[in-house]
């Protein structure tokens, strides 16, 4: 699985990579699961995704397409070997407890118990591989009230919370423009496997990961949940001001919206005196605190915007950097594509070249480990691409017998 040729343009300190020992098996579909996935690979984890005969990942049914291919799937399935197994037939089930022992991590989220009933608990897993470690992700977890409940992300916004407090004031709960509950529940699936490929070293024994999307998105609205239970009060939305600080919002510009944070007494006393030429402000009794501010932010937003509509987005963010105060403007996604800094040095978007998509950019990894950069090796798979690869030099099958397993629809 090694020898392809690497697509990033980052000048690497060390050719090694983070996970290039470690083995996944790959069982996800859709988004959360596959995005967990593709983060392990990016750092050289040998990643077996492993799917169903004839209909796949239920991503390769996702827009857009190119050359009859998902964009979509190729996205999220990056720095993956590709395999078929049907894991409802018994030669299946055995192929798969062949690769469990030749692997570390095995990540899945079918609804909890699905596992179960195919023979493939962790309890049996574990007992042929007692290193390995199970990554469960799931819309409510593996146990509680819920846990049989189908879950999507729009499901884990909408009962985590997220949509409670996302949206225009007095307007209607909002569901944030991406699958914000999957790439939370895709990233807390990757710490957890990580912490548990950690813990074995000292234990010698793996254990299971149990993430949920509706946990994850419940422990990202951090400070609603503490609000709540100081005042008993249910956050409102806001828009796009903080419940905690202000001035911290959107503001109109003279050709669109720019943002400014004063997150602390210092910078709101240089922004007052130092760019808005408001020192007025700083000791206006409705102004004082910053609790003060947060309530009375409607009324300091327009005096605010009495400045700021008189100057471009851009004057105004170089005049605020200029004296230490965070700002910026809200880019759309070709601007980001096109920004120096997002996009080009910090490499947030890679060139692969998909042998039936053909050339495109796939999304690049946050996580920079400085001497170990994170890197695309190869491109996502087709379906069933690596079967003869991974069964004939991995399993050690002839070829003869894997034809034999495919004629028989076990792959």
């Amino acid at each position: 699985m090694e020898g392809e040729k690497n697509n990033n343009k980052t000048d690497h300190k060390s050719e090694r990579q983070a996970l290039q020992d470690i083995v996944v098996l790959d069982l996800t579909r859709v988004v959360a699961g596959p995005y967990a996935g593709s983060i392990l690979g990016d750092f050289g984890a040998k990643v077996i995704k492993i799917e169903m005969p004839v209909k796949g990942d239920d991503a390769r049914g996702y827009g857009p397409y190119r050359n009859g291919e998902s964009m979509y799937y190729a996205n999220l399935n990056r720095n993956k070997k590709g395999i078929t197994l049907n894991l409802k037939t018994e030669q299946g089930k055995e192929i798969l407890k062949s690769l469990v022992k030749k692997s570390d991590i095995l990540l899945e989220n079918y609804r909890p118990g699905v596992m179960d009933k195919l023979g493939l608990s962790y309890d049996v897993l574990h007992e042929l591989n007692p290193k390995l470690i199970y990554g469960e992700l799931s819309g409510f977890g593996s146990y509680g009230p819920y846990s049989q409940r189908p879950g999507y992300d729009i499901i884990s916004q909408g009962m985590g919370g997220l949509m409670s407090i996302t949206g225009a004031p007095g307007g209607e709960p909002t569901r944030c423009g991406n699958a914000m509950g999957d790439m939370l529940g895709g990233m807390n699936l990757v710490i957890g496997v990580l912490m548990a490929l950690h813990a074995r070293e000292s234990t010698g024994a793996g254990q299971k990961v149990d993430v949920s999307l509706v946990d994850s998105v419940v422990a990202s609205l951090e400070n609603a949940y503490i609000r709540y239970l100081d005042t008993k009060e249910i956050p409102e939305r806001n828009g796009n001001s903080y419940a905690s600080i202000a001035p911290y919002d959107t503001y109109q510009a003279k050709d669109g919206e720019v943002i400014i944070g004063c997150g602390n007494q210092k910078l709101y006393e240089k922004f007052c005196n130092e760019v808005v030429n408001m020192p007025w402000m700083i000791n206006d009794e409705r102004f004082l605190t910053v609790p003060l501010r947060v309530r009375n932010n409607k009324i300091q937003k327009k005096y605010i915007e009495e400045w700021t509509t008189q100057h471009t987005v851009n004057e105004i963010v170089d005049l605020m950097l200029s004296k230490g105060i965070p700002a910026g403007p809200i880019f759309n996604v070709r601007q980001i594509l096109e920004d120096e800094h997002i996009a080009g040095v910090r490499e947030m978007f890679i060139d692969v070249n998909h042998p039936q998509i053909g050339h495109m950019k796939v999304n690049g990894n946050p996580v920079k480990l400085m001497d170990m950069m994170p890197r695309v090796n190869y491109p996502a798979p087709t379906l069933g691409q690596d079967n003869e690869m991974i069964f004939e030099k991995l399993l050690g099958y002839s070829k003869a017998e894997v034809e034999s397993l495919r004629s028989e629809k076990v792959i």
